[in-house]
């Protein structure tokens, strides 16, 4: 790939959905982490799991040279590869890597390479050292300032990655694009079936002007007003939506609705609808959803207020699979929560889930 730094993901192949709408699972946003790296001389390897997009200021210099937004190696003087090892935050299945060498351009690495494990709890440099690794994506060449987007075809659960580079060099950000798959052992009997982490997912909304509805779904707090979803201004007469699929099929039994940041431009109301979809296959995130005219009212139209955490208890909960939360008539939500139970045939689906994706490790 060649060119300048592309500043938004590329679009994703013309045959199926696009898999950077999915949640990067290395991000910092989600518990990602830096465990080991060999070399951080000029720049740490922390920045490649940050989730903001990489910034760069000419001329600013620290003691060891010019400052980078991202990770650098020194230059070496034999032979050999660098390497980083990243903690997913949210264990899954590896749909696609993005590897971005933003503003490095004469000291970017020529080629990369990513693989993949799988070690139960929290292992350390010394035992991921020792792990049997799975490649992801092959030796591949890489270009200055560029975004490559290597799709993944492994079927198995991930925890970890590791990214080398040949022979040393800088790159910005690594993203991990996937599908998160929890441990069934590791989830309370009362959770947030919407979660990201536990395998929530957004698979249509209406729009997405200003920030992306998968950031709703997210662990933690919003720090600010970028860290939500928010809509263009509607000049009609209809309002904008965000279908979510849940974990899997459950009963959610408290709505939290949170527009923290959000005050000259939060939504007037919001309802939620809530329905069953069980061995369907929606449309992924920027789809045109599924038609929610028959579906049940979860929680009814109801005023919202500026920048405030709201938190409702659903009178009549029922088991659903998909929901559907309607804002009225635009504007941002920082964060959507939907507390509940599985279900018995949800509780069913997680766990075989789990099972086939660390039986093909």
């Amino acid at each position: 790939m060649t060119g300048s730094h592309v500043s938004t993901p590329p679009p994703g192949p013309p045959d199926g959905p696009d898999p950077t709408r999915l949640p990067d699972l290395a991000s910092r946003a989600l518990g990602g982490g830096v465990v080991a790296a060999n070399d951080e001389f000029f720049a740490a390897a922390d920045n490649l799991v940050d989730p903001r997009p990489p910034v760069f200021a000419a001329g600013t210099f620290g003691a060891k040279g010019q400052v980078y937004d991202g990770w650098e190696t020194r230059r070496r003087r034999q032979p050999g590869a660098d390497h980083a090892v990243v903690r997913l935050g949210a264990p899954g299945v590896v749909r696609a890597v993005l590897i971005d060498t933003a503003h490095f351009t004469g000291n970017y690495p020529p080629y990369a390479a990513v693989d993949g494990c799988s070690l139960d709890g929290y292992p350390g440099p010394q035992e991921l050292a020792t792990a049997r690794w799975t490649p992801l994506v092959p030796r591949t060449a890489l270009a200055g300032d560029s975004q490559l987007v290597v799709p993944v075809d492994v079927p198995a659960r991930q925890t970890h990655v590791r990214l080398t580079i040949f022979p040393d060099g800088g790159v910005a950000r690594l993203r991990v694009y996937g599908e998160p798959v929890p441990d069934p052992d590791l989830l309370t009997e009362v959770l947030d079936l919407a979660a990201v982490e536990h395998g929530g997912r957004v698979e249509a909304c209406s729009d997405r002007f200003y920030g992306s509805p998968q950031q709703l779904l997210l662990p933690g707090p919003a720090r600010t007003m970028g860290e939500g979803w928010e809509t263009a201004r509607r000049r009609d007469d209809g309002n904008d939506w965000v279908q979510v699929r849940l974990c899997a099929v459950g009963v959610v039994e408290f709505v939290e609705l949170d527009t923290s940041h959000f005050k000259g431009n939060a939504p007037a109301a919001a309802r939620l609808l809530g329905t069953d979809l069980t061995g369907t296959d929606p449309a992924l995130d920027g789809g045109s959803g599924v038609d929610s005219t028959d579906w049940p009212e979860l929680l009814p139209l109801t005023p919202l207020q500026p920048d405030t955490r709201h938190r409702f208890r659903l009178d009549r909960p029922r088991p659903v699979s998909h929901v559907r939360l309607d804002i009225h008539p635009d504007g941002g939500m920082a964060r959507l929560r939907l507390f509940g139970r599985l279900t018995t045939v949800g509780a069913a689906d997680l766990a075989a889930r789990y099972r086939t994706a660390a039986a093909t490790g």
